[in-house]
């Protein structure tokens, strides 16, 4: 049973020397990302186009089933 206690010992200061390593790791701006903003914005035009183009297609669909069911 006393081994148990140790194991928990061990292991709450293992988890400790994780939070306090992420923790700094966060300080220092490990995490930061400066890369995906801008290249994000080079993206963004091409979805918005496609989102467009899709949209007129469907738009173009529309307009010649209304054509064909009025002949």
């Amino acid at each position: 049973m006393s081994v148990l206690f140790v194991l928990i010992g061990v292991s709450m200061l293992v988890a400790g020397g994780f939070l306090m390593a992420f923790l700094w790791a966060v300080k220092k701006g490990q995490y930061d990302d400066s890369y995906s903003p801008s290249v994000r914005i080079l993206f963004d035009d091409q979805e918005e186009e496609e989102e467009k183009k899709e949209k007129k297609e469907e738009q173009e669909k529309k307009e010649t089933t209304k054509k064909n069911h009025k002949s």
